[in-house]
């Protein structure tokens, strides 16, 4: 049996957590609340300076795991693929300049493209921003998606499917970011993360809940502890591969949007602790 987390010493918590605040409001309270890294979405640095937003999370003494996030590369044109490319690129870019080691990657699904071809696309993709990526010196971490988003959002489904993506490609800078969320139904899992870990593409761990019943299946994720995810079984496996990185809590949910960001906060550390 995985043995409890101890303290906030790996813990890593997504600014779109805690939606409700601005940056510097989120890198102020996590820092005073003692965790220790915090995962940085793009809207919350519109408008800022994005070099000195990352002196400002460091100067408050926390580590940044991840800027979130890059992908949507599928599209029925060439101008829409390039495009994509484009943006990507200004994604990488960005990381670069907050400090932010990887770019997590949903990388999109186009209603009416074949999964086939998406993949494909997908992988193109990947294979023309790898040396743009190495040259920053930022990873890319796909993040395999839900089955449920596979029409729409990420034809990337399973780590199995992510997998066959690094293998072909065969790049350090090209890696797998693993949401419990997203995987925790696959009955591979263990396996699939096991090999991830003996292929050194283990990039990224993010934690949540699944909640029955789910009442939105994006923006209702649970806590740590209300759902049905096994989360520290999961995170034994991630731990066995060889990750040492950060946990991540990412958590869509307008139900904790709606609330207290303050106890929202401690709540978040409360199940960490006992429920991860």
């Amino acid at each position: 049996m995985t043995a409890p987390l101890k303290d906030f010493s790996k813990l890593s918590i997504h600014t779109i957590t805690t939606k409700p605040w601005a940056l510097e409001e989120a890198v102020r309270h996590y820092s005073a609340a003692g965790v220790k890294g915090i995962t940085v979405w793009r809207q919350a640095l519109e408008g800022r300076d994005v070099k000195a937003s990352g002196q400002m999370i460091r100067d408050h003494g926390l580590t940044i795991t991840a800027l979130c996030r890059g992908g949507f590369f599928p599209s029925t044109t060439p101008e829409g693929r390039a495009s994509a490319i484009d943006e990507n690129r200004r994604c990488i870019d960005e990381a670069a300049a907050l400090g932010a080691p990887m770019v997590v990657l949903v990388c999109g699904a186009i209603p009416g493209l074949s999964l086939f071809e998406s993949r494909k696309q997908i992988t193109d993709g990947l294979a023309v921003l790898a040396p743009h990526a190495a040259a920053a010196g930022v990873k890319l971490a796909i993040e395999p998606l839900h089955p449920m988003y596979a029409d729409d959002r990420s034809a990337v489904n399973t780590i199995g499917q992510a997998r066959a993506m690094c293998n072909e490609l065969r790049s350090p800078w090209v890696g797998i970011a693993v949401d419990v969320y997203h995987v925790w139904w696959d009955d591979r899992l263990e396996q699939e993360i096991a090999a991830c870990g003996r292929e050194k593409t283990l990039f990224g761990f993010h934690i949540c809940d699944w909640r029955t019943p789910t009442t939105d299946l994006l923006n209702d994720r649970g806590l740590m502890g209300e759902g049905c995810i096994p989360i520290r079984q999961i995170r034994g496996w991630v731990e066995q591969a060889g990750f040492t990185g950060f946990n991540e809590v990412e958590i869509f949910s307008h139900r904790h949007w709606a609330g207290d960001q303050h106890e929202f906060l401690q709540s978040i550390q409360h199940a960490y602790l006992d429920r991860s």
